[in-house]
């Protein structure tokens, strides 16, 4: 497929954007920064401006292109570009950059006859991860049925993307898949990052104690790109077990006390529930902390 790859140099896109042209496909990385990664073409694009995405959408992406009979179309069109978090721009900067910026991209790519897109939405739109104090979740294992009521900048310009998705998709019919990402995790980091999580399973409540390995976060996008006719979709996107070494019935017994757990879990289960996810495009996770770290608390 020849992807528009917005956002492929931050965190998760420097890895994904180079995974999907492992598999084949053609990908244009549509970034204010370059990746400068040689299977992955760079364009500098400010998604803000609606003119500029246009352009770059309907445009060229190599010059081998040239060389070919008639421009060629994108075929899917990945997402992944934002503002990252709160706390690294004012809050009205975040959700105007953000909410704008997917607009123009659904927009002109729907316009332009684009028949997938595959757009990062976040595990924030739970209304836990950037919540003032504590918030629980209203049940547990969350899926994608749970309320969206947050109250950061962030996470409502995720839940307004989602609506705005939703809409381009009942307009034009297209598959537009939005994938709740939750904490990514970089396979450098486990070493670095995760020793604390698991002497200290608190430190991972705002996460619902859950991850996604960046490798597992390209392969679920390579099944989307794969898995056509589901229309508009929203995916919970995790790890199939815990960041934390505390087994699921400790961490119910220590944080979730009296949130009802609507099925019996499995002993590292993730509380991010990757169900849908699985059943549905067939995403399979193969990565976890485990491969790097000893778990403290096995048996």
């Amino acid at each position: 497929m020849r992807i528009f790859f917005t956002g492929g140099s931050g965190k998760a896109g420097k890895h994904v954007a180079p995974y999907l042209a492992e598999q084949g496909h053609q990908v244009t990385n549509a970034d204010l920064v370059p990746l400068e990664h040689p299977s992955v073409a760079d364009l500098r694009v400010d998604l803000t401006d609606a003119g500029e995405v246009y352009s770059a959408l309907a445009g060229l992406a190599t010059f081998d292109e040239l060389d070919l009979p008639e421009k060629p179309s994108y075929d899917a069109v990945v997402h992944f570009a934002a503002v990252p978090a709160i706390l690294l721009k004012p809050d009205a900067a975040t959700y105007a950059t953000n909410v704008l910026s997917t607009y123009n991209v659904l927009e002109a790519a729907t316009r332009l006859g684009v028949r997938k897109v595959v757009f990062a939405s976040s595990e924030t739109t739970y209304g836990i991860c950037f919540a003032q104090g504590e918030r629980r979740p209203l049940y547990v294992p969350v899926d994608e049925e749970h309320p969206t009521v947050p109250e950061d900048s962030y996470a409502m310009s995720k839940v307004a993307n989602e609506v705005t998705a939703r809409s381009f998709q009942a307009r034009t019919g297209a598959d537009v898949y939005g994938l709740r990402i939750n904490n990514v995790i970089e396979p450098h980091e486990y070493a670095a990052m995760f020793p604390p999580f698991l002497t200290d399973p608190a430190l991972r409540r705002r996460n619902v104690f859950a991850y996604i390995d960046v490798r597992d976060l390209g392969q679920m996008v390579q099944r989307c790109l794969e898995t056509d006719g589901l229309g508009y979709e929203v995916f919970n996107v995790a790890n199939a077990d815990m960041s934390v070494a505390a087994t699921s019935s400790q961490v119910i017994e220590q944080f979730y006390d009296g949130v009802e757990v609507r099925r019996e879990m499995g002993r590292d289960e993730t509380f991010y529930s990757i169900d849908k996810a699985r059943e549905l495009v067939g995403f399979d996770p193969q990565h976890s902390w485990r491969d790097v770290l000893d778990d403290p608390d096995a048996s």
